[in-house]
């Protein structure tokens, strides 16, 4: 099967300042990928040059096995809600329904239905006297209503509710198992949420990929290990530390699972592993500013 995204040496550029470098890797499709990264990371730049909104300063970059937003055709395959889920203010819900369907050849109107009257969303009220988590569920609505077979959501459930946001979740896994090959990418900081529905990350910091695979995959590669570090097993990276007078706590990178029984050695959750990775950005970031100020 075609990779959903493949992505080689892929960099942005802008005003002599890379917001994306060196962007190597490969999703399949079918997954829901959670794309995590502080801001600034580059997620937003990513989720633009698949869509097609951009072009590559340098490297390549393939979607659904073709150039982004190559034609009408390739543009119908791909859905994507941005930031701010953007919506027309003065056009009622109603009128944001036609005009989908008549700007996507693939538009499923009973789906769009269903999800507006699921949400309570009243058809004459124009999107503008909305609330900001009702623009999101409406922008979201429609994107899904297109039935693309790549969907890409940049934070959508910031202006959601608890409630709200857990609906939209369920309802987003049930979205991609409705078609096989179906692949979700989801940009968000709340890695609770992306730990209940994705089972791909991909985690950018500084501009760059530092972590991508499937989720499974990437936990049973790394451990938290407590102790000192002389004792880590060999072929063992260390992605984080945090010191006390008494002991070290490391997050490590293992080629091989570490023997059954390991001392102090223990599984993580994705949630810790991403923090152990931001950390050691940020760390790394402070000592770069240190050393150029």
């Amino acid at each position: 099967m075609t990779a959903a995204i493949q992505a080689q040496a892929l960099g942005k550029r802008y005003r002599g300042r890379w917001a994306l470098s060196d962007c190597t890797l490969s999703i399949p499709a079918g997954r829901v990928v959670g794309l995590v990264g502080p801001n600034g990371a580059g997620k937003s730049t990513l989720l633009g040059l698949v869509s097609g909104q951009s072009t590559p300063t340098t490297g390549t970059i393939r979607v659904l096995g073709r150039r982004p937003g190559a034609d009408r055709e390739q543009l119908a395959r791909v859905g994507f809600v941005a930031q701010d889920t953007p919506v027309y203010a003065d056009l009622t819900v109603a009128e944001h329904l036609r005009f989908g369907a008549r700007m996507n050849p693939g538009w499923d109107a009973a789906a769009a239905r269903r999800r507006i009257d699921r949400l309570g969303l009243d058809p004459r009220r124009k999107a503008g006297r909305l609330s900001g988590g009702q623009r999101a569920q409406l922008a979201l609505a429609l994107a899904e209503a297109k039935q693309p077979e790549l969907l890409l959501l940049d934070e959508p459930v910031a202006a959601l509710d608890p409630l709200a946001r857990h609906t939209f979740l369920r309802d987003l896994v049930a979205f991609a198992g409705e078609r096989a090959g179906r692949t979700v990418v989801l940009s968000s900081h709340v890695i609770t949420d992306l730990e209940r529905v994705c089972d791909h990350l991909v985690l950018l910091s500084a501009s760059r990929v530092q972590l991508a695979g499937p989720c499974e995959e990437l936990l049973a590669r790394h451990r938290r290990i407590t102790g000192r570090r002389a004792g880590l097993p060999e072929g063992a990276t260390v992605v984080h530390e945090e010191r006390t007078d008494a002991r070290s706590t490391l997050v490590v990178r293992t080629t091989e699972p570490l023997p059954a029984g390991y001392p102090g050695a223990e599984p993580l959750g994705l949630e810790e592993l991403v923090l152990a990775y931001l950390a050691e950005g940020a760390r790394q970031a402070g000592e770069g500013l240190r050393c150029c100020g």
